[in-house]
């Protein structure tokens, strides 16, 4: 069951919405709590992208029903093109301290790291993959679906550098490479791995992505690697586009739920 639904974002100073998938049962397990998974859209796209032309529901069910994993509440928050960090607007403190704690609050959701998941595609796995480094206290496994990830910087032709999120403040909107390099994740690679809480992480590309994103998903996870962190590279046939994360979705969330708790009665 999807549902769409709303709430007030103190960070953001107007509504957020969002959609949420329920698995069967919700309604009649009054007593059972779920691991939750956030799973996120691309440049200026919208909560329904994922139900709509990502068919996840589809995927969600058949996942649970073979039992490869185990029922699951799924958020899928609107961001535009917000890239998910604090700048256009406050969307990475939305989602934090916001969206987060309103799901757990709202919905039977397990409340401790491994009961919570992230994952994205393109801008959404480029902000999974920040959440991830960022908040390894929060959750326990990421999904990067051709993640724009560009290190050192977005090629020419990537949103990136148009939708005026990674710019000086005060000015036009005109992409920065300081902004840029400033949001990206190497420079959160040092703090993470100080905390010593490895989040595993699933990374793919098509291997004729639009922006090269094979390469920087390869990147990515031979930093992985040699850090000894635990991680899975899939370079699977496709574009940037539609057909390879529909594709993806269902070996990627059977990676990322492998070690998450499993419904809980309480």
């Amino acid at each position: 069951m999807i549902e769409a639904a709303e709430f007030e974002s103190a960070a953001l100073q107007r509504s957020f919405t969002y959609n949420v998938y329920l698995p069967t049962g919700y309604e009649s397990n009054v007593r059972v709590r779920y691991p939750v998974l956030y799973l996120l859209h691309g440049n200026a796209g919208a909560r329904n992208d994922w139900v709509v032309k990502g068919n996840m529901q589809r995927t969600v069910d058949a996942l649970i029903e073979k039992g490869d994993i185990p029922p699951a509440i799924v958020v899928m928050p609107d961001a535009g093109t917000s890239w998910f960090v604090d700048l256009k607007e406050k969307m990475e403190t939305a989602f934090m301290e916001d969206l987060v704690p309103h799901v757990e609050k709202s919905y039977r959701t397990l409340t401790t790291r491994d009961g919570r998941l992230v994952a994205g595609l393109s801008m959404g796995g480029y902000g999974a993959l920040r959440f991830a480094l960022k908040y390894p206290e929060k959750f326990q496994a990421a999904a990067l679906l051709s993640p724009a990830i560009y290190n050192p910087e977005p090629p020419t032709d990537s949103s990136a550098r148009f939708v005026k999120v990674f710019a000086q403040p005060g000015t036009d909107g005109a992409y920065s490479t300081e902004v840029w390099k400033a949001n990206n994740y190497p420079v959160l690679w040092d703090a993470y791995l100080q905390k010593k809480m490895p989040v595993a992480m699933y990374i793919n590309s098509g291997d004729d992505d639009d922006f090269f994103i094979e390469s920087e998903a390869s990147q990515l996870y031979a930093l992985l690697r040699k850090n000894k962190q635990p991680a899975e590279l899939r370079i699977v046939n496709g574009k940037h586009e539609w057909a390879v994360w529909e594709e993806s979705l269902g070996d990627a969330l059977k990676y990322v739920f492998r070690n998450v708790r499993r419904p809980q009665a309480h």
